[in-house]
C-alpha cells in the first residue's frame, strides 16, 4: 500500500497542554479522509505537525515519502483554516503568484486561472482586486490557489466555513473531483455531518487522542442505530398502536412524525413490517447512525453514556456541530 501521510505515536503539547497525545494515522495514497471532531480537540495542531509549520515534541511522520513535508511542499495544497490573500493584488494576479510558488508556469496557467474561476462562479473577478470580494468569494479564490497546481495531496481545514448552501455544493463537488483525479485528501471540520457528506474514510480525535479511525461503511454497520423514523399518513393517527408491537422499546415525538426505538434484538424488517400492518405511513425508513451520535457513545463510555449524552450535546453544540448545516 502506497501511503500519503504517516504519523507514529505523536505528541504536541503547548506548555501544561496537551494538544496531540500518541498519534498515530496512516492515510493511503488516493484516499478521502475526514478528520473529525470538536472545536480544540487538536485536529489543526495535527495538520500544523503534518505540514512541518510546527514540529511534534515526540514521534516520528512521513509525508509523502519525506521525512518532511518541505521536502514535497510541492506537491501539496493546503487550505489553512485561517484565510489569508494578498488583499491588494487583483485575483488573476493572486491566483498567478501562487502556481508560480508551487512551480506552476506556461502559456497554459493563464487558460487554467480563467477555467476555475468560471468554475466556482467568479468568471468575471479575475481582475478584481481580492480585498472587493466578499468573505465567502475570497475562500474560494483560496481553494483554488489549494488546488491550482493539481497536489498529491490536499488537506482542507474548515473548507466550508461561511459558505452559502450553493458554494458549499460547487466546492464539494471539486474536492471529490480532486480525489478522483489521484488526489490524498484530508477533510478537517467540527461539523461532522459535512464530513459525513463526503468522505469515506473518518478519524475522530477528542481532547488529542484518537477515538475512531474506520471507513464510514464499517462504522455505519457496526454502529446500529435500532432507529426507525416514522411519519404517519393521516395527519392525525397517534402512535399507540406501535407501542403496544413487540421489540418496541420506545416510540417518541419528532417534527412531523416519530422516533421508533427498537429493542436490541429485533429485527428491523419484520419490526417495520408490523409497523406497517398497523399504521398507514406517510414515510417510514430505518435511521443511518450520526457521527455526532457515534463519537458521544465513544466519548462519554458506555456506564454513564445516558448521564452525560445531554451535557456533551450542549458543548457540542456550542462548538457548532449540533445544529449546523451540513
Amino acid at each position: 500500500m502506497n501511503v500519503s501521510v504517516e504519523l507514529r505515536d505523536i505528541t504536541k503539547r503547548f506548555g501544561e497542554t496537551t494538544a496531540v497525545e500518541d498519534l498515530n494515522l496512516v492515510i493511503p495514497q488516493g484516499a478521502l479522509y475526514g478528520f473529525i471532531g470538536p472545536n480544540g480537540a487538536g485536529k489543526t495542531t495535527a495538520i500544523r505537525i503534518m505540514l512541518s509549520i510546527l514540529f511534534p515534541d515526540s514521534g516520528d511522520l512521513r509525508v509523502l515519502g519525506h521525512v518532511s513535508a518541505m521536502e514535497a511542499k510541492d506537491r501539496i495544497g493546503y487550505l489553512p483554516e485561517e484565510r489569508g490573500v494578498y488583499r491588494k493584488m487583483r485575483v488573476g494576479a493572486f491566483l498567478n503568484y501562487m502556481a508560480c510558488l508551487k512551480g506552476l508556469r506556461g502559456p497554459g496557467l493563464d487558460k487554467r486561472i480563467a477555467l476555475l474561476l468560471e468554475r466556482v462562479g467568479l468568471a468575471d473577478a479575475g481582475r478584481k482586486r481580492c480585498q472587493e470580494l466578499s468573505k465567502g468569494m475570497l475562500q474560494k479564490v483560496q481553494f483554488l490557489a489549494a488546488v491550482i497546481h493539481q497536489p498529491d495531496l490536499l488537506i482542507l481545514d474548515e473548507p466550508f466555513s461561511g459558505l452559502d448552501p450553493v458554494s458549499r455544493r460547487v466546492m464539494r463537488d471539486l474536492i471529490l473531483e480532486e480525489n478522483r483525479r489521484g488526489a490524498t485528501v484530508l477533510f478537517s471540520t467540527h461539523v461532522m455531518p459535512q464530513a459525513e457528506e463526503i468522505c469515506r474514510h473518518i478519524v475522530m480525535i477528542h481532547r488529542g487522542r484518537k477515538v475512531l479511525d474506520e471507513p464510514l461503511a464499517a462504522i455505519r454497520s457496526r454502529y446500529d442505530p435500532r432507529v426507525i423514523e416514522f411519519e404517519p399518513l393521516e395527519p392525525g393517527a397517534g402512535p399507540d398502536p406501535i407501542r403496544s408491537l413487540a421489540g418496541i422499546e420506545s416510540v417518541d415525538r419528532k417534527d412531523s412524525g416519530y422516533e421508533i426505538l427498537l429493542a436490541e434484538g429485533t429485527d428491523p424488517v419484520e419490526a417495520m413490517r408490523r409497523i406497517l400492518e398497523a399504521v398507514k405511513p406517510a414515510r417510514l425508513q430505518l435511521s443511518r447512525p450520526r457521527l455526532e451520535d457515534i463519537f458521544i457513545g465513544l466519548v462519554t463510555g458506555a456506564e454513564d453514556a445516558a448521564e452525560r449524552r445531554d451535557a456533551l450535546k450542549a458543548d457540542l453544540t456550542d462548538n457548532g456541530i449540533y445544529g449546523a448545516n451540513a
